[in-house]
């Protein structure tokens, strides 16, 4: 197959309805390095590629990251793909609603 596309992945991966972003981790360290710039929350290894999302709260987590794989696999270069669910994106209603239930 052909080399894997760190824009493709990163596209596919956020058109999935679950995820709301990419994640590069608090150093950017999980990234793409591509000249000029990068692709946050994508890693090309030698081996594999992994992707590291933002998902929606609610979303059921093993669904989602099936459904990244599929959508991001043929961009892959033939390569696995490991799905990494690096944060939740709450919606601030519903935490304005966990702080007021606390009080």
């Amino acid at each position: 197959m052909g080399d894997p596309d760190a824009d493709a992945i990163a596209a596919a991966a956020l058109a999935c309805p679950g995820v709301t972003g990419l994640h590069g981790g608090p150093l950017n360290e999980v990234a793409a390095y591509l000249p000029g710039r990068m692709v946050a929350g994508v890693r090309l290894a030698e081996d594999h590629v992994e992707v590291h999302v933002v998902a929606r709260y609610g979303t059921v987590l093993p669904t989602l990251a099936e459904e990244v794989r599929t959508a991001v696999t043929p961009a892959a270069g033939g390569l696995p793909v490991e799905v990494h669910i690096a944060d939740l994106d709450i919606d601030p209603e519903l935490s304005d609603l966990t702080e007021t239930a606390g009080a």
